[in-house]
């Protein structure tokens, strides 16, 4: 019980420093060697600077701070007492912050500037979660690599992001913020971002550090209320939690990490020496640096893990916490630590290292304004070419979930009504996280459709919110106004097609942002009904940031769309896909529930002892709800349809080689999202009913035919124990191949471990 025991006793330092022995054992590079000679020269004063991290201006992410607050701040800059700055964008402001680091203090050591860069910077791509609905890493990639450049045309080197958790619950705001339930699907999106951020190059001017966060099992967060209590086993934390996280510092090397708000095994993660120095900097061999999240060292003492903020500072630098973020606690009280000889000086030169190497990795020491050009700043952010990306990814994006009657695509020559408040909504396409988006900058439906020549008629239906929201603050969702009810419907009964957009506003997901009804907000519901009453062949757009529960419209529309939040061309994309200029190929990321009493419900769940349906009530089940969600994992439509034949799957040394040919059976071009699932039939531990173990996106013209070709091995095959061991154990695979996690084309294989 290896693992078991390291998380009961993470408060302890065991071990801690063995992997950063181990590399200096090394020949150091230069980039060691220099962050050596600089550690020589710095007092333990300058060391613990270099640990801290505050937020200048603004509320992006906590607190506005005081005008004595920024002068407290600009002083610890002179006097080389911070190491980094959150919340400073923009050529003019980061160059003001980063002269009185490098001229007025002693060793001139620059600082890194961070940002909430998540899904776009000036250029708004779709939240996260929608993104990972379109399969396509490729795009992924180009996404971030994007955000990556308009961020440091600003002068940013540094994004909090990807955000790597997995979650279930789709009660929890944050996850539009993520890539969804699945951690293969999660793991390959992490590190599709991860370079994205990074390039190949981290010292060019034109990327910025990545961060994986939160480690570890935020997305956990019981009822899915945010900064909840996590509570899961050890064999959920090594094959589901970790795994994206392992993944984009193992394969993409993630120069930053950023902790976690929530518990694991009862430790809060920003005190947590098991996830930090015995995992990632010991196990995953992680020289990059671990930055806390908002203040939340300071947070260990709300938990009762730590009685002050002395200890704070000292449990959360011995578990492995390298940066603070916005709490003081290492500014007020590393000092007196290390001096008192509760923390050794080891493990302050052991996180001034790391972030040293990072800041010489982004190139700061050979130049610090390397990112401080006007000229770039003004000549990126105004990219058309960065708006026509966006506008691919949004339309890969979207999900087409229904389509039984076939309303769409729209046809030249129908009148079409198009209703709902979100139609005409050019603020809240842009999702919650929108960096330097301008508000009220997204293409909306009435533009789009404007631009597009469709004979429409527009009527709102029902404003969504009473007044606003800025990012901390509330929606007030407009629950009585149902004065536009009456135009709605008359347009609606006017009308070949109605198109009525419902949904979430920006700033009803997202951080803080738990919602126990998945429902519409609002009268928004009460709309949709009446105009559904109105004409049947209503197609309902939905744009949220996360699954809501669709039951009544699945069992009264014909056609249902996922439209997430899109980002700035949403309009364009939205209307390219209704209209059937863009075949529809995004798949869910998320199972999307029947109702919120099956939450959490996700496809790779256990079958457990009692799984089949029986004449009695006593085997596993709800009385009065079916067991599956609304639309499964890996669910998406397409205009045109696609056949699965000739599955087979053939040894090659430890490899088995997949096959499968996929046929396009429909009229038009299409692209299809080709998933492979394995079952373990019996292991040593549990396993899911199914994994998702393989993806292909491929497009095929109409009659084609392309046979692909999967290999599963020990990576694929094998899981980790409760001890967090990889073990690969021979028996019966079952393999599942499809559109969709409940692909019916099977076929099995017994495996023998060499």
């Amino acid at each position: 019980m290896r693992a078991i025991l390291r998380l009961l006793c993470a408060a302890t330092l065991i071990g801690s420093l063995a992997n950063a022995g181990s590399a200096m054992a090394e020949e150091p590079t230069a980039i060691e060697s220099r962050v050596e000679s600089l550690l020589a020269q710095m007092t333990l004063e300058e060391k613990i600077g270099q640990l801290i991290q505050l937020s200048n201006v603004g509320d992006t992410t906590g607190p506005l701070p005081d005008d004595e607050a920024r002068r407290r701040n600009m002083e610890l800059v002179k006097a080389g007492l911070i190491g980094s700055m959150l919340n400073v964008v923009g050529v003019e402001e980061v160059r003001i912050v980063q002269d009185y680091a490098v001229n007025n203090s002693r060793l001139g050591i620059p600082l890194i500037f961070g940002f909430d860069v998540v899904h776009g910077h000036k250029t708004s791509f779709p939240i996260p979660l929608g993104e990972a609905a379109s399969w396509d890493l490729e795009l992924i990639e180009e996404s971030a690599r994007i955000a990556a450049t308009e961020a440091a045309a600003q002068g940013l080197n540094w994004t909090f992001a990807p955000m790597a958790d997995i979650s279930r619950d789709p009660r929890w705001g944050r996850v539009m913020e993520g890539a969804g339930e699945d951690p293969y699907l999660g793991a390959e999106i992490a590190v599709a971002r991860v370079r994205g951020f990074q390039g190949r190059d981290l010292s060019r001017p034109d990327t910025i550090a990545a961060t994986v966060k939160h480690f570890a099992g935020y997305g956990f967060s019981e009822s899915g209320r945010d900064y909840n209590t996590v509570d899961f086993s050890s064999t959920t934390l090594f094959n589901v939690v970790l795994p994206p996280f392992r993944a984009a510092v193992k394969r993409a090397n993630a120069r930053t990490v950023m902790n976690a708000f929530n518990i694991v095994n009862g430790i809060p993660s920003t005190g947590n020496t098991f996830l930090q120095r015995e995992i990632l900097k010991g196990e995953w061999g992680f020289d990059g640096f671990v930055v806390s999240d908002w203040a939340s060292g300071l947070e260990m003492i709300n938990h009762g893990f730590a009685a002050d903020e002395h200890e704070a500072a000292r449990l959360a630098m011995q578990a492995g916490s390298d940066m603070d973020m916005e709490s003081s606690i290492y500014l007020e009280h590393l000092q007196d630590l290390v001096e008192n000889g509760d923390v050794s000086l080891e493990l302050i030169d052991d996180a001034v290292r790391r972030i040293l190497r990072v800041k010489y990795e982004l190139g700061l020491f050979d130049d610090p304004y390397r990112y401080l050009d006007e000229g770039r700043e003004a000549a990126v952010l105004l990219s058309l070419e960065n708006l026509a990306a966006a506008r691919k990814v949004a339309e890969r994006s979207i999900v087409l979930l229904k389509n039984d009657d076939h309303l769409l695509p729209l046809k030249g020559g129908e009148k079409v009504a198009l209703i709902g408040a979100l139609a005409a909504d050019e603020d809240s396409p842009l999702g919650n996280w929108r960096a330097m988006s301008e508000a009220d900058s997204a293409v909306s439906v009435v533009d789009a459709f404007e631009a597009a020549g469709i004979d429409f008629t527009y009527a709102e239906g029902a404003v969504l919110e009473i007044g606003s929201a800025g990012f901390p603050d509330p929606v007030v969702v407009n629950a009585e106004d149902r004065s536009g009810f009456s135009e709605a419907v008359a347009a609606a009964r006017g009308a070949d097609k109605v198109v009525i957009v419902l949904g979430e506003d920006a700033r009803q997901s997202g951080e803080g942002r738990s919602r126990t009804r998945l429902g519409f907000p609002g009268v928004q519901q009460e709309l949709l009904e009446a105009v559904t009453e109105a004409n049947p062949n209503t197609i309902l757009v939905v744009m949220s940031g996360r699954p809501l529960v669709l039951s009544w419209a699945d069992e009264n529309l014909p056609t249902i769309v996922q439209a997430w939040h899109l980002g700035s061309e949403s309009g364009h994309a939205l209307t390219n896909v209704l209209i059937g200029k863009y075949n529809p190929s995004g798949k869910l990321p998320m199972s999307f529930p029947r109702s919120v009493g099956q939450v959490p419900v996700y496809y790779n769940h256990f079958n457990t002892g009692r799984p089949d349906e029986i004449p009695d009530v006593f085997w596993s089940h709800f009385t009065d709800e079916k067991n599956t969600p609304l639309y499964p994992f890996g669910h998406g439509l397409s205009y045109t349809s696609f056949a699965y034949s000739d599955l087979s799957a053939v040894p090659e040394g430890e490899i088995y080689s997949v096959e499968v040919t996929v046929a396009n059976t429909g009229q038009v071009a299409g692209e299809e999202v080709v998933q492979l699932y394995i079952r373990d039939r019996a292991a040593s531990v549990v396993r899911p009913v199914r994994e998702l173990k393989g993806f292909q996106k491929i497009l095929l013209q109409p009659g084609e035919r392309k046979a692909l070709r999967f290999s599963l091995g020990p990576d694929e095959l094998g899981f980790y124990n409760g001890d967090g061991e990889f073990l690969v154990e021979p028996g019966m695979f079952d393999i599942f191949v499809g559109g969709v996690s409940t692909a019916e084309l099977s076929t099995s294989f017994s495996y023998e471990p060499r």
